[in-house]
């Protein structure tokens, strides 16, 4: 429960990166803000949580009762999941579908490559039971689950060496879930010690592979991130005992440490999704509603769509080769950070990442015993990064970065400039790829987005991204390389409800009404549970239709009454067209789900936009390469000296405590009414 009534007047988000922990801090009575930055402690990431709260609580001059809620970003799901590290899971299944989970989709992972393989299942097949049982796809019982037959069950579990966890996967149990709740109960009062999660709590939704999927995935992550989330919280409480922790989830918003550890799953994507969030707020501050986000750090780049303020939602995603399908902020993930790693492959030609220096050992300029090169090492060679980051945390060693540029340029028989331009060109290259990923590649034409860069080295690339999609304007929010956890000082508080509802359309308005109310009033009845003390409630209802015949839905919002059914029909139309360019007007349509989001506003301040009165000096000169002809005089500029309408011609390097933007020689910069970077490329 979030109460907004507490004294305590500061806020904080703290958002977990590969090489990097971000705080940000908010006064919501004064709109001070407040960012700070450590190196993150992979083998135990709350580590670097405690430690920087701390240094962040001291750099305010507060102490941790001054803090009313702490929302956090977590990587945790996500690594356990890249790295397959989680628990040792079982399955039990509807007889008959025991290898489902194996079988999967006829989707190859390399289209091109036929000796790529999928990764092998979460749950080997010894550890996955059948059971006599079946319910029918109307939610009639065909084959009772009997006493014996779940006995039986418990008997085969008992043999199973080392389980953990176990994941219940019955056939149609999204529409009928008692013998799921009933294997489940009689699991729970036999192995108190296994964490126990059914498909229709997980996803109650059609698609069994999926739905299989998704709770199997939880199954494996629920042991590391349940003892992740105690520990965590236990320290918070010790830390800051007015604060109400809150964990981001992929699809947007907030939700309790409780529901998180209950639901590991839907936290796959909860750093990047926070920088969506954090980038939607940026934008309204300028007014700019279509964005393409650019995030990129340590050791990956995701970018996002948002238009009209808003991040695009899907339901369906794959990481680390495994099919999650949950609500989630529609985010592509490229392995090109600051920290990939360049490499002559084996046709000896150049290749970028995806391989990460990461946090340890780091790029070879961080002095941490890294001796590979990096896009870092590159961008301190060619005088793009200041030799002090994080405000003097973090100092670069310039001669290391050198060493290892003329390593590889040594191998590519180059000189160590093209070497270098090469390395951040390549990596342009794949965030370019990326974002066409999610625009061009979905009928968007990127010229009509403003891009905003973000993450600690968004600001070093943005213009060669812009430059190289034809992008004209450019927007670098106040805190770049903190976004991610401002982001999570915007976030709501959030749940989502799913019911399946398949009918015709023009037939069905009657069951659509029901199955929305139904999915209402549980929304309603969560508000007045979790969200107490709130003062702004609502919820969103949305359906997912297609046409008959079609193999995937579209979600589309609903406006008005939900057995209007020629209003339900025009706004498909409508997500049709922006979807695939075209709608047939005529074509029989199809709901599928019918979905409840509810939403509580929390309470959030607004940040002050008091900067300078005057334009303070340039604070060095750097000689920078743009090209391999020579390189430019470049003033570097610190930030927190640009007031409000200065307007500068490039080049110009501007550095800051979280990061730094280059502003090539054919792009201007200017400081907006909300300390918003506006930065114009010209294009030839």
């Amino acid at each position: 429960m979030f109460d907004q009534e507490a004294k305590a007047c500061w806020i904080v988000g703290v958002d977990v990166g590969g090489t990097f922990t971000d705080f940000a801090a908010r006064n919501v009575k004064t709109g001070q803000l407040v960012v700070h930055k450590r190196p993150s402690t992979p083998a135990d990431p709350s580590e670097a949580i405690l430690t920087g709260f701390s240094e962040l609580l001291a750099k305010v001059g507060v102490s941790g009762s001054d803090v009313g809620r702490l929302a956090h970003g977590t990587t945790v799901a996500t690594n356990a999941l890249l790295q397959r590290k989680g628990a040792e899971v079982g399955v039990v299944t509807t007889q008959g579908f025991r290898d489902l989970l194996e079988i999967g989709r006829q989707v190859r992972p390399l289209i091109y490559d036929l000796q790529a393989d999928a990764p092998p299942p979460l749950a080997e097949r010894r550890n996955r039971i059948e059971v006599a049982e079946r319910v029918g796809p109307a939610g009639e019982v065909i084959t009772e689950l009997t006493d014996a037959g779940i006995e039986d069950m418990l008997n085969r579990i008992a043999e199973l060496d080392g389980i953990q966890s176990l994941a219940v996967c019955l056939l149609f149990s999204f529409i009928n879930p008692e013998h799921e709740q009933r294997i489940a109960a009689a699991i729970r009062q036999v192995r108190p010690d296994l964490y126990v999660s059914i498909s229709s709590e997980v996803q109650p939704e059609f698609r069994e592979f999926e739905r299989f999927s998704t709770a199997l995935i939880n199954a494996f992550l629920q042991p590391e991130v349940s003892r992740y989330m105690d520990r965590l919280q236990a320290s918070i409480n010790a830390a800051a005992p007015n604060a109400r922790l809150g964990i981001f989830q992929s699809a947007g918003g907030l939700m309790s440490v409780e529901r998180a550890a209950q639901f590991p799953v839907r936290t796959a994507l909860s750093g990047p999704a926070a920088g969506a969030v954090g980038a939607a707020a940026s934008g309204a501050a300028s007014n700019v509603g279509n964005i393409i986000t650019l995030d990129i750090g340590g050791t990956s780049t995701d970018v996002c769509l948002i238009r009209d303020g808003r991040t695009e939602i899907t339901h369906i995603r794959e990481i680390a080769g495994f099919r999650i399908r949950l609500p989630m902020v529609d985010i592509h993930t490229v392995g090109a950070g600051g920290g990939s790693i360049a490499r002559l492959g084996k046709d000896g030609l150049m290749k970028v990442g995806p391989e990460s220096a990461g946090a340890v050992p780091g790029p070879a300029c961080y002095g941490k015993s890294g001796t590979e090169p990096t896009v870092t090492d590159a961008n301190v060679f060619l005088g793009r990064l200041p030799l002090s980051l994080a405000g003097g945390g973090l100092m670069i060693d310039a001669g290391k970065a050198e060493a290892v540029i003329r390593g590889i340029a040594d191998k590519l028989g180059v000189s160590p400039v093209k070497a270098a331009l090469g390395i951040a060109g390549i990596a342009t290259s794949n965030m370019t790829r990326a974002i066409r990923a999610v625009s061009t590649e979905r009928g968007h034409d990127p010229r009509d987005f403003t891009l905003m860069p973000f993450g600690g080295a968004g600001g070093l690339h943005a213009a060669d991204v812009a430059q190289s999609l034809a992008i004209s304007k450019i927007l670098i929010p106040r805190a770049p390389g903190i976004l991610c956890a401002d982001g999570l000082l915007e976030a709501e508080l959030q749940e989502n409800f799913v019911a399946s509802c398949r009918t015709p359309l023009e037939a069905g308005a009657d069951l659509i009404a029901v199955a929305a109310g139904n999915l209402m009033q549980d929304a309603r009845l969560w508000l007045a549970a979790e969200a107490e003390g709130t003062a702004d409630t609502r919820v969103v209802l949305t359906l997912d239709m297609r046409y008959i015949g079609q193999n995937y839905e579209l979600s589309v919002e609903v406006a008005g009454d939900p057995r209007d059914v020629a209003a339900l029909r025009e706004a498909f139309l409508g997500a049709h067209r922006r979807a695939y360019g075209h709608a047939d007007p005529d074509a029989p349509i199809e709901v599928v789900n019918v979905r409840a989001k509810a939403l509580a506003s929390l309470l959030q301040g607004r940040n002050d936009v008091l900067g300078p009165l005057e334009l303070a000096a340039p604070v060095a000169v750097s000689q920078v390469w743009f090209d391999e002809d020579a390189p430019v005089d470049t003033p570097i500029y610190e930030r927190g000296g640009l007031p409000v309408g200065t307007a500068l011609q490039g080049p110009v390097i501007i550095s800051q405590f979280d990061s730094t933007t280059v502003v090539p020689p054919h792009a201007t910069i200017r400081v907006d009414e909300a300390l918003n970077l506006i930065m114009e490329i010209g294009h030839a």
